[in-house]
């Protein structure tokens, strides 16, 4: 798709503010409120994804098929287990860290998944005594071992540059893309996130064009945590410049503040997300 040309995104929301919903219940009600897909975070069925059998992977990605929804992908991939980490001093744990990548990206393929959302903050923290250099080697090593992996399973992982606050590590659009130029791997990609880049003073728009040929997937919230529209964010100029570089994949709903209620989210998610992209 060329520049300027119509664009028609996707939408999906992510699973975990379902609270006590199972997967199948997700992916019915999304569907039926027009949602494209659903981004599921595996720790709201398991804690770590090798628990979770192949026969179980094929009915999970059957239930969505059967909804009318894509498994969109997966992220807060590192939540759990507990003690992984792409930098750490240690290279034992660096490489548990690793080949857990391997089986994530198995578990998204084995989805249907197309994205793996590497946000993580915790576990992606320069720790001390690294310095910022090499806690961003170490990374990129990580990133290195595992984009092969991806490839062969079609899956495209993304960085997602976080707030400040949250993480050291990756905060700005650029400092994304100088990971991804780095690791120089065609399934390493970026994906922007709306309350970070307004936690961070980003100009949205001017970041989704100048990072648009590395732009994979994209996350929608506001700067009270919660559904979009809910809170000041001015989404026009964002959605103008989205529209304008022929972005075509997702924008799917993250919130971190699950009140009122799933329902209510949803709805009043897919209602912003119509008028912000005047659908």
């Amino acid at each position: 798709m060329k520049k300027g040309e119509m664009t028609i995104m996707k939408f999906s929301i992510c699973n975990e503010m379902f609270e006590g919903w199972k997967l199948d219940e997700v992916f019915a009600y999304s569907a039926e409120l027009g949602y494209d897909g659903v981004e599921v975070a595996h720790f709201t069925i398991c804690d770590s994804v090798t628990e979770v059998s192949k026969t179980e992977r094929e009915r999970i990605r059957r239930s969505a098929e059967k909804s009318g929804v894509e498994i969109v992908g997966i992220h807060w991939v590192l939540i759990s287990p507990k003690g992984l980490h792409i930098s750490h001093p240690d290279p034992e744990i660096r490489l548990k860290t690793r080949d857990y990548l391997h089986e994530l990206i198995d578990f998204c393929g084995d989805l249907g998944g197309r994205v793996i959302v590497f946000g993580s903050p915790q576990n992606r923290n320069t720790i001390e005594p690294l310095t910022k250099e090499e806690a961003w080697n170490f990374a990129k090593e990580t990133f290195n071992h595992c984009c092969p992996h991806a490839q062969e399973r079609g899956v495209i992982v993304c960085i997602e540059p976080l707030a400040s606050y949250m993480t050291d590590f990756i905060n700005l659009p650029e400092d994304g893309v100088k990971l991804i130029e780095e690791v120089n791997h065609p399934n390493f990609k970026l994906i922007l996130d709306t309350y970070s880049m307004n936690c961070n003073n980003v100009d949205m728009a001017k970041a989704v064009k100048d990072c648009s040929q590395y732009l994979e997937h994209f996350h929608i919230n506001d700067d009270n945590r919660s559904w979009p529209g809910s809170g000041g964010i001015d989404y026009a100029p964002v959605a103008k410049s989205l529209s304008e570089i022929g972005y075509d994949k997702y924008v799917s709903v993250e919130v971190f503040d699950f009140k009122p209620d799933p329902k209510t989210i949803a709805v009043e998610s897919m209602k912003s997300l119509k008028k912000i992209f005047a659908l």
